[in-house]
């Protein structure tokens, strides 16, 4: 049994801080005592809910802030904790520099589309696609493990009704309901939501009996919104709805006839026995199918540059009206893509791949002389990212997100794709 500090980067509704927070559940199903801490949010009552203790932290903090540093170090003791076990950058150097720094073991887990640079390289880290794995190898760091994002595939199931989600949304049974159910931000998502709108658009002038629901909020909302009433009032009726933020989006993704995403919503989705149409960036979009399912499993599930059908409006178009045609091919894709689920996605499996990323890190504890020069490095790095987003802001080409980012993507797509060229 062990004593585990998590601590997640945001308690907003989104894909990778419930993936955290489910895992806890997992684990201490399997035994180990859990302590979550974290700022104030909508999750909280999920923590709650599964019984696990909330420790908190305030919301308008610095990142890295280094009183909750402190504070993890306070509660390691108090708690006699084993490991400590951040969620995202700024996470993984508060707890590397609190407890990390007096020999605690910590561990990080990425979930964002690459690693900063500033990263400690000691530290174990787990990261959500092999492509991104191979490339934190390369940069330096010394234990990377896959840990691909996990679905509850029992509550996440077929067996959710999702009758009643449509009746109170008016969406008639002869109509197929294309679902996008993410967090509307500007970075990785924003492009293909509106890209969809558009070809959800196209499909109905078409005659096709179709309807687009997003579910979520964010930055973003207002150009969805907008995109969303120019489509509406051109068909002349409410083909895309908007539901805002759903605390909990199961009957949703049960209501969906197909799944439009990526990342955890993507896979979400296909725990619902859900056809999947993969969109990412520059243009992607992808079914998941048997044949393109190695490419998923490498790169991620999220894309840059044309598919196999083309890129843009017009390839979601093909796609969905492929689906939207053929109820035999939305079976045969929901059913193999809940059978990928259970194989390979579910809680279990990731709590056991955390279980030997915390053994690795309690292996591996580095002498007090390794672990400062370690400190110098990661200060020294994070010094220099912070004074160029001072100045991308000041330029005002500053990003949200820079791990998320475009070109911080392409490039590791492109040297790991690379390094196998002859």
């Amino acid at each position: 049994m062990l004593r585990i500090a998590l601590y997640p980067h945001s308690m907003e509704l989104g894909g990778s801080q419930l993936n955290a927070i489910q895992l806890a559940g997992e684990l201490r199903d399997r035994g180990h005592q859990l302590t979550v801490v974290a700022e104030p949010g909508p999750l909280v009552a999920h923590v709650r809910a599964l019984g696990l203790e909330h420790v908190g932290i305030p919301s308008h903090r610095r990142r890295p802030d280094f009183t909750v540093a402190r504070m993890l170090s306070r509660l390691v003791r108090e708690r006699e904790i084993d490991v400590v076990h951040g969620h995202e950058w700024p996470p993984i150097l508060e707890a590397f520099a609190g407890p990390g720094l007096s020999g605690c073991p910590v561990i990080g887990t990425v979930m964002s589309m690459s690693v900063a640079p500033f990263i400690p390289k000691k530290v174990p880290l787990t990261v959500g696609t092999e492509l991104i794995r191979q490339s934190a190898l390369a940069a330096g760091h010394k234990q990377v493990f896959l840990l691909e994002p996990p679905v509850d595939t029992s509550a996440d199931s077929p067996f959710v009704d999702g009758h009643g989600f449509r009746e109170q949304s008016g969406i008639q049974p002869s109509e197929i309901l294309i679902a996008i159910i993410c967090r509307l931000v500007p970075d990785l998502k924003l492009e293909g939501i509106l890209s969809t709108c558009d070809a959800v658009g196209e499909l109905c002038r078409a005659g096709k009996p179709v309807r687009l629901l997003i579910v979520g909020d964010g930055r973003a909302r207002a150009e969805v919104d907008q995109r969303a009433a120019n489509i509406n009032s051109s068909v002349g009726r409410e083909l895309i709805m908007l539901t805002g933020e759903l605390s909990n989006p199961r009957p949703a993704y049960a209501a969906a006839d197909v799944i439009v995403g990526q990342g955890g919503s993507a896979l979400r989705g296909i725990a619902f026995a859900k056809p999947l149409l993969v969109v990412g960036e520059n243009g992607f979009s992808e079914l998941l199918t048997p044949e393109s399912c190695a490419t998923f499993l490498q790169q991620g599930w999220y894309g840059l540059g044309p598919g196999s059908l083309g890129g843009g409006p017009a390839a979601i178009r093909r796609a969905l009206e492929g689906l939207v045609d053929s109820g035999q091919m939305r079976s045969e894709l929901g059913e193999f893509g809940r059978n990928l689920a259970e194989s390979r996605f579910s809680l279990r499996q990731a709590a056991k791949t955390l279980e030997r990323a915390y053994a690795a890190a309690i292996e591996q504890r580095d002498h007090a002389g390794s672990r400062l020069s370690e400190a110098a490095c990661c200060a020294t790095a994070l010094a220099a990212y912070k004074i160029n987003r001072k100045y991308q802001k000041w330029l005002g080409t500053a990003r949200v997100d820079d791990s998320n980012s475009r070109s911080r993507v392409a490039a590791v797509l492109n040297q790991v794709r690379g390094s196998r060229t002859p």
